[in-house]
């Protein structure tokens, strides 16, 4: 009998896995929440209307189609039972397995004011993304019909909350729709009454990125016409209004949230030690301490790297984790002869918006500007799963960088208190 491989999670780390045991001997079965795999760099732009959701997702039966030892089991993990070496998910019960690769990646957190999720939505999903969007195009139609410029100016705010390459990459997005679509598509509205509000913590935007080229962002930015505000902490998020730690009130309708991430609270369940972001403190060779048989990679591993610290969670190290995984399950070593995994560096990439980005890469190597974001554009396209994906981003990308007009603007209200899937 062949042995099991159950992976849980199928974002980058997690499909890596499936693809790299292709024609293998194992049993592999592939538990995710969604019927799809996501590509989370984009995300941000099905949120701001540029792609739509199909553009950025592919049903993950379609990918795993023609594998023979591939099964999809469309499920929601509850915990795992380390001494059993059983999955408990929600619907199908108890799962067993030889081996167990966890990669349920990470959600937004509120650091304890979870009630703020219901004014200020993540980024994390599809349906996060269409929730996005449509608070998005309700607040221009709000302000369309609004009775004074004080309650247009309150739903023509939009505040974004976190400074990394998500916050970043959002709030340049939002700049540049209000500028050059919106105040065409709603003629009867102030421009100068549209207001971005980027709050970060830190003392700069995307600290993770050289100093100087957190300057260039930041430069970038306010020539968008984003208001960031740094050294500021969100002390209360309402459906109207956030306040900052300094007392001031921003009167806003929108509010996304993009500071801080945690991991499932299932992780708790293998009664190994966490993180203070609730991931699994893993061993070199990317195991549970005490399981060799149980890995976890990607966003939900805190993997301590000799020579760069924590790794970060970026797509690359999931994928390459997931490929390490892949090739010790291949070979069977065993623990006592596994090497440790070793990221290779390739760059961190973060865009502001048209012709705006950043780029670092190893050797001190610092790009800005248009050459950065043709850099970044085309590292994106090249990582998209399909060849329709990759057409489609490409089309929709010239569209609107000669029109300014993003194709996606479709405000799909659902009953209420539904979101949208």
């Amino acid at each position: 009998m062949p042995k099991r491989v159950v992976v849980v999670g199928g974002g980058f780390g997690g499909l890596q896995v499936v693809r790299s045991l292709l024609n293998t001997l194992f049993a592999v079965t592939l538990i995710d929440r969604t019927n799809h795999h996501l590509f989370q760099p984009l995300l941000y732009q099905v949120a701001t209307a540029a792609l739509s959701p199909a553009d950025i997702a592919v049903p993950l039966r379609g990918i795993v189609r023609g594998y023979s030892n591939t099964e999809i089991l469309l499920d929601e993990v509850i915990g795992v039972q380390l001494e059993q070496r059983r999955v408990l998910c929600s619907r199908s019960g108890a799962l067993e397995y030889d081996f167990l690769v966890l990669a349920p990646g990470t959600r937004y957190w509120y650091f304890g004011n979870d009630d703020w999720e219901r004014c200020a939505p993540g980024l994390k999903s599809l349906a996060d993304a269409l929730e996005i969007r449509r608070r998005l195009l309700h607040a221009y139609e709000q302000a369309a019909i609004a009775p004074d410029l004080e309650t247009a100016r309150a739903w023509t705010t939009f505040v974004v909350v976190g400074g990394g390459p998500t916050g970043v990459e959002i709030a340049g997005a939002l700049a540049e729709i209000g500028k050059h679509t919106m105040t065409k598509d709603f003629p009867m509205l102030d421009p100068r009454s549209i207001r971005i509000i980027l709050i970060e913590a830190s003392s700069r935007i995307l600290p993770t990125f050289p100093p100087q080229l957190s300057a260039k962002a930041m430069a970038a930015l306010e020539e968008l016409g984003v208001e960031v505000r740094l050294s500021q902490r969100v002390i209360d998020v309402e459906c109207d209004a956030v306040t900052l730690g300094s007392g001031e009130v921003i009167l806003a309708h929108t509010t996304i949230w993009a500071a801080g991430n945690r991991a499932p609270a299932w992780l708790r369940t293998l009664g190994v030690p966490l993180d203070r972001m609730g991931r699994v403190i893993v061993e070199r060779d990317c195991s549970v301490p005490g399981y060799p048989e149980v890995f976890v990679i990607g966003d939900a591993a805190c993997f301590r790297d000799e020579r760069r610290g924590e790794l970060p969670a970026l797509a690359p190290v999931a994928l390459q984790q997931g490929s390490y995984v892949a090739h010790l399950l291949r070979r069977g070593i065993p623990l006592s002869k596994r090497p440790p995994f070793r990221y290779r560096d390739k760059g961190m990439l973060a865009t502001i918006g048209r012709a705006r980005a950043v780029a670092a890469f190893p050797g001190g190597i610092k790009l800005n500007g248009l050459l950065a974001w043709l850099l970044w554009a085309g590292v994106h396209i090249a990582f998209l799963i399909r060849f329709r994906n990759r057409v489609a981003v490409m089309t929709e990308w010239l569209w609107y960088y000669l029109t300014f007009q993003p194709r996606a603007r479709l405000l799909i209200e659902m009953a209420t208190g539904e979101r949208a899937d």
